[in-house]
């Protein structure tokens, strides 16, 4: 069995406190089997559901309790039911009880694949851990989540809890949710399981990822720093942008070896002359560059030849403060630098040298080529990331700095050169000032709107919902943009209401009035 293979049971929280996440999970979890279906059809997936009015789990039968934890759908190679089963999810009528959840997900993990399975087995909990949990069965609570840990960690079975927060439809004990996050966090540290801790519906869409993005090295080397100083390092993409998905061209008339009536594209190059149509050889064919009037033509021997060749490595070219590198000339995307797994003396080194130059308030400007062969040199700058976490070793963030021929100049007058009748006025200031902080996406006392690690791209869901209609019905009309997707392009009516006096003020401080064009 391919160890790129995943089997995963859903733990799904049914109850009364998250009828109105309902939605959201339904649309969410059918997206990622939606994706397995196009891309890993022999991946398996598992449906459990707590907080139904139905008790159907083995561990019930075997051992009595676990009540209200119901096997929707047991283990199988994903297929269409699992789709429909999670597409309709039923609102039960009784407060589940996550551990127990996560108990029999484990169990059906360990019977159906045992310790040898050599793909990965996921548990995806998600619940507002709102609702008290029973007593263990035998010993305490404590003893319970870290045998359960225990086993978890022996079958190799990664847990991911997702806990809404902040947005239940009722009031929540909050001693209970004091004592369900302390095993929660338990079960996460014991089995470095991830909990992600959501504040809103778009915010869950967010957290669950649709397809599993796995780091590659685009680097493993010495990190220069004289010919005497080198660090062993491993440098990682830590964002990419993703690319709509490419459509490739099909007829059905296409012939019958192409299964997938693929239709294939030649070019071909013709000159017209006195002579006539004359369709060229291809070693007659060239490149070349239009200078003035005149087309210089370039041969690929002799671009090759002109080519930079620059040596594989990185190196330190010198520190700077960071107050001289501005965040608006970072370019492409974010690397991440680390010592090499394993080595202990490179992780030393790389934490002295990240925490010496954050206390120092320095940058490191570095000179990187990442692979041999490659045409350009990449100048840099490396911030260092000290980590709060124990267990987390310090790294760098590395961004590719412009070039010279890489900066475009817009030359505009400074507010500061501005006359006093233009300058804004103690109430237009203050107005300013009340509209920005009523439109703050990051109060201090909720979770930040719209952070990146939670807001998915609309275009791309969009995309994804309206392929799994057309796998169904192939002439589905596009349908209208979600609750959630809304949320995430447009500003939120209701929120926009509220605030409808400060903003009316703003307009009043500043003349703002709607101008209506007539064509």
């Amino acid at each position: 069995m391919a160890r790129n293979r995943e089997a995963l049971v859903w733990l799904l929280d049914v109850g009364p406190s998250v009828h109105h996440l309902l939605p959201e999970v339904e649309h969410v979890c059918s997206m990622i089997v939606q994706n397995k279906l196009l891309h890993k059809e022999n991946d398996e997936v598992g449906v459990v559901l707590f907080g139904t009015e139905e008790t159907e789990n083995e561990d019930a039968k075997e051992v009595g309790g676990y009540e209200h934890v119901f096997v929707s759908h047991s283990i199988q190679v994903v297929n269409g039911d699992v789709l429909e089963t999670l597409q309709h999810l039923p609102r039960g009528p009784v407060s589940g009880d996550f551990l127990d959840a996560i108990v029999v997900g484990t169990s059906m993990l360990i019977k159906k694949f045992g310790p040898l399975y050599p793909g990965r087995k996921k548990l995806y909990l998600i619940t507002d851990a709102s609702s008290p949990i029973k007593g263990s069965h035998g010993g305490s609570q404590e003893e319970q989540v870290k045998n359960l840990a225990a086993a978890m960690s022996s079958s190799g079975i990664k847990l991911e809890s997702i806990v809404a927060r902040g947005i239940s439809g009722s009031d929540a004990d909050e001693m209970v949710i004091v004592k369900n996050d302390r095993i929660l966090n338990l079960l996460s540290r014991i089995t470095c399981a991830k909990m992600t801790y959501v504040e809103s519906p778009t915010s869950l869409l967010g957290a669950i990822r649709i397809r599993d993005k796995f780091p590659g090295t685009i680097f493993r080397g010495d990190l220069e720093i004289s010919s005497q100083l080198k660090i062993k390092v491993r440098v990682y993409k830590k964002t990419l942008e993703e690319k709509f998905p490419t459509l490739k061209r099909f007829c059905d008339e296409a012939s019958h070896p192409d299964e997938l009536c693929g239709v294939k594209v030649k070019h071909q190059f013709k000159s017209f002359g006195d002579d006539g149509q004359i369709v060229p050889s291809s070693h007659e064919v060239t490149n070349g560059y239009l200078y003035g009037p005149q087309v210089v033509d370039i041969s690929s021997s002799q671009m090759n030849a002109v080519k930079f060749k620059p040596e594989k490595g990185v190196k330190l070219l010198g520190f700077t403060d960071s107050s001289n590198i501005m965040r608006h000339h970072y370019m492409t995307d974010v690397r991440l630098f680390i010592a090499e797994p394993g080595d202990t003396e490179a992780t030393i080194a790389i934490s002295a040298l990240a925490r010496a130059m954050k206390r120092m308030n320095k940058v490191a400007i570095l000179r990187c080529v990442w692979r041999k062969g490659q045409a350009n040199v990449v100048i840099g700058v490396l911030t260092p990331n000290v980590s709060d976490d124990d267990n987390m070793p310090d790294s760098f963030y590395f961004n590719a700095l412009p070039f010279f021929e890489d900066l475009r100049e817009f030359k505009f007058l400074s507010f500061c050169n501005l006359s006093a009748s233009l300058q804004p006025s103690e109430e237009q200031q203050r107005a300013a000032d009340e509209l920005v902080e009523v439109l703050d996406l990051g109060p201090s006392d909720h979770q930040e709107e719209l952070a990146p690690d939670f807001t998915p791209n609309p275009v791309l869901q969009r995309y994804y919902d309206f392929l799994q209609l057309k796998v169904k019905n192939p002439d589905a009309a596009v349908p209208p943009l979600s609750g959630a997707l809304r949320r995430i392009t447009e500003p939120d009516p209701e929120f926009l209401s509220r605030i409808e006096a400060i903003i009316e003020a703003f307009m009043r401080k500043f003349g703002v009035r709607e101008w209506h064009i007539h064509g």
